[in-house]
């Protein structure tokens, strides 16, 4: 599979690092922590950045840090830089309701803001494979945006950072076999 570029969705500034609707930037950190990688802030490409191989591909990293509703501006950016747009696959990491991490071939953003900016800047036509992290559900969709914005307790922390290492070691199983080879493993796990 030819993925070019991983994008850890999330919002910028200490008052949202910890909060679940930053998921997808834990995963692009994790990733590079695995990598033995620290992630520099690139002004150029408005996020943190990072080059690494995975299963022998020549892969760049990328935490937005502009809002989550911006995120196309820093993907554009990267993407004209690096030329993979818009022919080659990219891959952008989201937090989202659901329970376990889930990989998926996407034409469209499924409501998310952040997908929404990034098709905006880059078309329509791109296609991009989403991981969703399992960051659990409120129970009513009324809450669901405190719920995101809000930190999770320690508890449920831990069940994330379970799913985001799985989705880790799944990374080159993707890359090297495939989303149907990485899809069985993740649907798999369960981080409880």
């Amino acid at each position: 599979m030819s993925i070019k570029l991983i994008v850890g969705l999330a919002n910028p500034g200490a008052e949202y690092a910890a909060t679940r609707h930053n998921a997808g930037a834990w995963y692009v950190d994790a990733l590079a922590r695995n990598s033995r990688l620290d992630l520099k802030e690139e002004s150029k490409f408005y996020g943190y950045t990072a080059r690494l191989l995975i299963a022998g591909q020549d892969i760049r990293l990328l935490v937005p840090t502009t809002f989550m509703n911006l995120s196309g501006k820093a993907v554009a950016a990267m993407a004209t830089f690096t030329a993979f747009y818009p022919k080659r696959s990219w891959w952008p990491m989201t937090s989202w309701i659901c329970r376990r991490a889930t990989p998926a071939l996407s034409l469209g953003a499924g409501g998310h803001n952040g997908l929404k900016s990034i098709i905006s800047c880059l078309g329509n036509t791109q296609q991009f494979h989403r991981l969703r992290i399992g960051i659990g559900h409120p129970g009513d969709k009324n809450k669901v945006v405190g719920f995101v914005l809000g930190r999770p307790p320690l508890s449920e922390q831990g069940l994330i950072d379970k799913a985001i290492d799985e989705a880790v070691k799944c990374t080159p199983i993707l890359i090297a076999d495939g989303a149907v080879k990485a899809m069985n493993r993740l649907h798999t796990f369960k981080a409880e």
